[in-house]
């Protein structure tokens, strides 16, 4: 153990010489009891998400609690205070987290209010760290850096817990207030790191003003080239390049992700900016499967959360909370009842919003996990910090999300800022408000009934438009007079399925000599009650009708209910 005194206390900071082993009372833990922890740890968490919807508090509460007690102070006492590791660790799951933030962000809704939100996500931060600076050091007795340092820390807003909240509470706000919020509290974690990694600097006896100056031009130009060079390749690739296996395009964009925080790290750039950056452009950009693409990072993103705040509880001492509770609950009170809505206020008044909005937006700050992710920065750097830096922020956090994100619907409610006409699921990128319809190919081939007559005289089922004909290298919007003809390609709209319907769908394969063989399907005598569905012959797929011949190696897909086939 490597011991560091401060404030009076020490603290002991573990050195793991092997990170695939960890040791408790001198016995190792093998792979498999650490297995075991994991995954069940990891549906604890997920039973817990379950849990908080009904008991009304934010999952990420519960998932910070289970952390602490299963760490070194709690009931199943898990050493594990390798703060260098979980910084590793955090930083990479908060890059899912700033990626999705922007990816699942829809900037239709967002655009009307992008100036506000933007504001508050740069000057909102700077201001609301200076503010709560002051207060630390006049009001607690704190050192002058020390206290900007711990404003900056916790600047910014939580992306993860407001988005938790306005979807697990069906939050759609008056005035645009939901995606002004989303918007916000996705794009002001680039703003806290660099106030962060400035002060850091500064109180290592490193850098000048000019210094400065260059760091942050560099961070903002260099993460945001980044951030759209990175997301023009990835639109490029995902709609251009075939992926091998499904679900390969997803993994794609995971380590697009990963590159483009990497690479403009190692620039100089903002990393969390950059991904933040491509993750809005290529989620509002027209690609491929972008819905499964916002619901497979919605679940990593869970993840990442579950992760992230577990890790945060498990680092965590209880013992250590109550000689920190009184100047982390000072703080969060300062800065929930004062330096949050002097920043708030005097942002958002130009774009004459409603007083209950803004008291709204006031009161919506929440901290989280980019907090206490930027405190174990402070933990691990060398700069010198007087106090326990890391359970004040991780104490404060812990009342901001058990407080504030309880309140916050009820607050919502008293302001009269529910829109309960609206869904607020419009301001996220995998809403779907385009009517329930599907488009239908039908391919026109020999002996076809449609073959020689007008679509005015076809006798179709209502609700079902024939929108386009493909007729060798020519596209037709038919009309009532065009003629259907042998070889067309006819795409047709009709009302999809609304609900789900209960289909026992089985495959029959066709072997040599099977009875079906050589036979159309008129000619098979079937019940009633069994329908031949599709046949794949090879590489092609096609519907049958009665007339349909069925050859060797035909795969049928065929629908037979279960009450019938047990008849």
């Amino acid at each position: 153990m490597q011991r560091i005194r401060r404030s009076g206390r020490i603290r002991k900071i573990a050195i793991i010489e092997d990170p695939g082993r960890s040791k408790r009372g001198g016995k190792d833990i093998d792979f498999n009891q650490l297995l075991i922890l994991g995954g069940g740890v990891l549906m604890i968490c997920i039973l817990c998400n379950k849990l908080s919807f009904r008991l009304g508090v934010p999952s990420l509460l519960l998932f910070i609690l289970l952390g602490m007690v299963f760490g070194s102070d709690g009931l199943f006492r898990i050493p594990f205070e390798n703060y260098a590791f979980a910084e590793k660790l955090c930083t990479a799951a908060l890059i899912y987290i700033m990626f999705y933030g922007g990816f699942g962000t829809r900037w239709k809704q967002a655009r009307p209010v992008a100036a506000p939100a933007l504001l508050l996500s740069s000057l909102g931060v700077f201001l609301t760290a200076v503010l709560t600076g002051v207060f630390c050091h006049w009001g607690i007795g704190m050192e002058w850096q020390e206290s900007f340092l711990i404003g900056a820390v916790i600047s910014s807003t939580d992306a993860a817990s407001m988005f938790s909240i306005l979807r697990s509470k069906k939050l759609a706000l008056k005035e645009n207030t939901d995606s002004l919020l989303e918007l916000e509290s996705g794009s002001n974690d680039p703003f806290s790191y660099m106030l962060t990694v400035m002060l850091l600097t500064m109180m290592a006896g490193e850098g000048d003003p000019a210094t400065f100056a260059r760091m942050l031009a560099l961070q903002l130009i260099l993460g945001g080239l980044a951030g759209w060079v990175c997301a023009k390749v990835g639109i490029a690739c995902l709609n251009r390049f075939d992926f091998a296996t499904e679900g390969f395009d997803s993994i794609f964009v995971v380590g697009l992700a990963l590159l483009a925080y990497a690479l403009c790290s190692a620039l100089g750039g903002n990393g969390y900016l950059c991904v933040y950056l491509a993750g809005i452009l290529m989620g509002n950009a027209p690609i491929r499967n972008k819905r499964s693409l916002v619901h497979f990072f919605d679940g990593v993103t869970g993840l990442m959360q579950i992760v992230i705040f577990f890790l945060l509880g498990l680092l965590a001492f209880p013992s250590q909370l109550p000689s920190v509770i009184v100047p982390a609950l000072s703080i969060m009170v300062f800065l929930t009842l004062v330096a949050r809505p002097i920043a708030v206020s005097l942002l958002l008044k130009p774009f004459a919003g409603s007083w209950r909005q803004t008291v709204l937006v006031g009161a919506a700050g929440l901290r989280g996990a980019s907090s206490i992710v930027f405190a174990i920065m402070v933990t691990v750097s060398p700069a010198y910090t007087r106090y326990d830096v890391f359970h004040v922020v991780f104490c404060l956090v812990l009342l901001s999300i058990s407080l504030q994100g309880t309140l916050l619907p009820w607050i919502a409610r008293k302001l009269d800022m529910i829109d309960s006409g609206a869904d607020v699921l419009k301001t996220f990128n995998d809403y779907k408000d385009d009517p329930a319809i599907e488009m239908i190919q039908l391919d026109i081939r020999p002996g076809h009934i449609w073959i020689g007559q007008p679509v005015q005289a076809l006798n179709l089922p209502p609700d079902f438009l024939l929108a386009m004909i493909r007729r060798g290298q020519d596209t037709l919007i038919p009309q009532g007079k065009t003629v259907i003809e042998q070889g067309d390609q006819v795409i047709a709209i009709a009302p999809a399925l609304t609900a789900a319907m209960p289909l026992a769908l089985t495959e029959i394969l066709i072997e040599e000599g099977h009875p079906w063989q050589n036979r159309r399907i008129k000619e098979l005598n079937l019940p009633p009650s069994l329908l031949i569905m599709m046949i794949l012959r090879g590489k092609t797929m096609r519907v049958p009708d009665g007339s349909t011949r069925i050859e060797a190696d035909d795969m049928l897909i065929v629908h037979q209910p279960q009450e019938a086939s047990k008849k």
